[in-house]
């Protein structure tokens, strides 16, 4: 079925108490999700972008119930996640993983990496004791590892060697939905290619569905199928690549697009210079939250949060000036 959506968020927030005094009282909330909804088609990569601190990290974290939501929905694979005691949870846990930012800080320095890949198999007792060891080594040999690696230590590979680590633990337990935290942030740009082309390859043949979170522009145009830019715990402009990188609409995307570099020495750049600094999540402005940093900013911005709009083909934006 091709309109199948593995992944469903709807409405999701996540608020951080801000604690002060010495009885610790509740004085506010650091508002680091507020009200974000989309949706992931199976075997697609929604990319999401946004500066640092706006809240994609949370909303992986908050999605996979790392960290348990305020209030919203997260439906994985129809069933909602939310709901769900933590026995009831434990069967959905190998059907969603996530690769975590740094591989090293990430991976147990005292474990072999076969243990480490193999560690969360045998808890949920996916094979057999006999198949055990060949699962593992068919794994490793998936994510270009090579056998004699198995009883190896974290500290004796390069990044890029604890990426594939990191990835294969992720596959071992035959996810349907995988978070990708900034997987490549932390690697040499050969290397990012090569982990990007394995993912790629990867969710070709097992048809998996992507969170990928970024920074890097040209990494999520180079992976995803729909892109979602974030400011400031809200989704502000979503829509297909295409869409997205040849006609973005927000302002906000079009400064966060300016500020990609062109390898052509005689493109002339249009940088777009945001002004001014980042609201307090704890104290977001009224209106449009974008409105203090806008340069076209008009007095409904000030007053009234932009309703989204869809611009045709599932382009879906929150701005005023699309009223």
């Amino acid at each position: 079925m091709p309109n199948e959506y593995v992944v469903e968020v709807n409405d999701l927030k996540k608020y951080f108490p801000i604690k002060s005094g010495i009885l610790q009282r509740t004085t506010g909330h650091v508002r680091a999700v507020d009200g974000v909804s989309f949706r992931i088609q199976k075997g697609h990569t929604f990319g999401l972008v946004g500066e640092s601190g706006c809240g994609k990290t949370t909303i992986g974290r908050s999605i996979l119930r790392l960290t348990d939501p305020t209030s919203g929905e997260v439906k994985i694979s129809g069933v909602d996640i939310g709901k769900l005691k933590k026995k009831e949870l434990r069967p959905f846990r190998p059907k969603m993983q996530m690769i975590f930012q740094d591989p090293f800080s990430s991976l147990d320095p005292r474990m072999p990496v076969g243990e480490i890949i193999g560690e969360a198999v045998k808890e949920h007792n996916l094979v057999s004791r006999s198949e055990y060891k060949d699962y593992i080594l068919k794994v490793m040999k998936d994510c270009g590892l090579r056998p004699y690696y198995i009883d190896r230590y974290p500290h004796e590979f390069s990044g890029g060697q604890r990426q594939r680590i990191c990835i294969a633990r992720a596959l071992a337990l035959n996810p349907d939905f995988i978070v990708c935290d900034e997987p490549v942030s932390a690697l040499d740009v050969s290397i990012q290619a090569q982990i990007i082309n394995l993912m790629k390859d990867l969710q070709q043949q097992r048809q998996l569905t992507y969170l990928f979170i970024s920074h890097d522009l040209s990494v999520v145009e180079h992976i995803s199928d729909v892109i979602g830019v974030m400011y400031l715990g809200s989704m502000v402009e979503t829509g297909t690549k295409d869409d997205i990188f040849k006609e973005p609409l927000h302002p906000y995307t079009k400064a966060l697009f300016s500020a990609v570099p062109i390898a052509d020495p005689d493109v002339k750049m249009k940088r777009i210079i945001l002004e001014g600094d980042i609201p307090s999540p704890s104290n977001p402005p009224k209106g449009c939250k974008f409105h203090t940093r806008c340069s076209q900013c008009m007095a409904k911005c000030k007053e009234e949060v932009p309703v989204p709009k869809d611009m045709g083909n599932g382009h879906v934006v929150s701005c005023h000036l699309y009223d």
